[in-house]
């Protein structure tokens, strides 16, 4: 089984490496955090490193999964991103076995798709995303790089969430209408 070391230890992590656990792909060799948190474990796996120590992590671990969350912003995960891939870490998507993603979708790199969320035909997933909990992404829509669609949101059919978005919780973006930006929780967008 390939090793992975998680960047970010925090509450996200902790859902992720349930996924992970539950998948079976990848065994996690660590997590990498603050330097104040070193030593420290999150769900029995040890905070191994921090970010300055990425170069020397990578020599040993070529696989790595951002798992900081996305709320107030996702400025961090978009600049671990870019940190990640320019020292050539492979970063793969992450699907819980509890999850249904359309063989005719399609998820890119070092996104997460959680328990229970639903990707329908023809829906494309950007990098680095979040695809949260019960969350649905219907046929045809299309959520670009660096966005968070919360715990049972709704994204229908032919409906597109723009770069960096954050999308609160049981949202619901209506057929083939746009989002951008921070919508919060529960809001309706036309």
């Amino acid at each position: 089984m390939k090793e992975i070391i998680l960047v970010g230890g925090g509450g996200h992590c902790k859902s992720v490496i349930d996924v992970i656990e539950q998948e079976g792909k990848y065994k996690i060799a660590g997590i990498v955090d603050k330097k104040e948190f070193l030593a420290r474990d999150v769900l029995g796996y040890k905070i191994i490193g921090c970010d300055e120590d990425l170069p020397d992590l990578r020599k040993k671990f070529p696989h790595a999964l951002i798992t900081l969350g996305h709320i107030k912003s996702n400025e961090t995960r978009v600049k671990l991103f870019h940190l990640l891939k320019s020292l050539k870490f492979h970063m793969p998507s992450i699907i819980s076995p509890l999850a249904y993603v359309s063989r005719h979708a399609f998820v890119d790199e070092a996104t997460v798709v959680m328990h229970h969320a639903l990707i329908n035909p023809h829906a494309r997933v950007g990098k680095n995303c979040i695809i949260n909990s019960k969350a649905l992404i219907e046929h045809d829509a299309v959520v670009e790089d660096n966005c968070h669609i919360s715990t049972s949101a709704v994204i229908n059919g032919g409906a597109r969430v723009q770069e960096n978005t954050f999308f609160g919780s049981k949202a619901l973006l209506r057929e083939y209408a746009d989002a951008s930006g921070f919508i919060k929780a529960g809001s309706v967008v036309k």
